[in-house]
């Protein structure tokens, strides 16, 4: 019966709902963090019990199981459908920032409109337009088009000497703090910026970091949403 739910479920694609769960969902698979209800809840901004409701839902469909754990994994239709809403935000991102001019925040709140109406012919077209992107504004990865950089790190695990290069914010930061990642913009913390930790204060648990020929000093919590490749 679930199998049958979610072949059915994946020809008329999940309702606009569901796809906010599965997008956040995948969002915490992406960043290491374990997806639970509690956490979902605060995410979306909805009651707990709401959540349960659409677990059921999404159980039901086969969208998603229960680990032993009590932490929710996509199924693979799951994750087939979760990374063709990802897939399509991303690259409306990529056209509202690179063809239209908006900035990371007004394209991430406008690509969120988008993404429940765009159809697959013209996420194609406008994909191909843009010349085939890889990634999103801020660097996280185009399902089926490109993968997250091997070997890259969180900011806040280096050390004092570390230099690095910015490859992608994190989707936290999109979605929970959309003023933190209009701050990163305005500093220049984008997708291929160098830069190097001069200091980290364990005490005040804060990094200052070299960047452009001046210093900007992170708390810890912000360094922990900017992802970086060693050099």
């Amino acid at each position: 019966m679930g199998l049958d739910n979610a072949n059915n479920l994946s020809k008329k694609g999940p309702s606009e709902v569901i796809s906010r769960y599965l997008e956040a969902i995948f969002y915490m698979e992406a960043e290491g963090e374990s997806a639970r209800s509690a956490r979902l809840a605060d995410w979306l901004g909805v009651s707990r019990p709401t959540v349960t409701v659409a677990l059921r839902r999404m159980i039901r469909d086969g969208m998603v199981r229960i680990d032993p754990r009590k932490e929710i994994v996509l199924t693979a239709a799951g994750r087939e459908a979760a990374e063709s809403i990802v897939r399509r935000h991303r690259i409306m991102e990529r056209w509202l920032t690179d063809a239209l001019g908006l900035d990371w925040v007004q394209a991430d709140e406008e690509a969120a409109r988008l993404e429940h109406a765009v159809s697959e012919l013209v996420e194609e077209r406008v994909y191909e337009s843009l010349g085939r992107p890889a990634t999103c504004p801020h660097g996280n990865p185009i399902p089926g088009h490109a993968e997250a950089e091997a070997g890259e790190r969180r900011l806040s695990g280096l050390e004092a000497g570390d230099a690095a290069a910015v490859t992608r914010i994190s989707e936290v930061a999109e979605r929970e703090a959309p003023k933190l990642l209009g701050y990163l913009l305005e500093r220049g913390l984008v997708p291929g910026r160098r830069l190097q930790v001069a200091e980290v204060d364990g005490v005040g648990r804060t990094l200052r970091i070299a960047l452009d020929g001046r210093e900007l000093t992170l708390s810890h919590e912000t360094a922990g949403k900017i992802w970086v490749l060693p050099s």
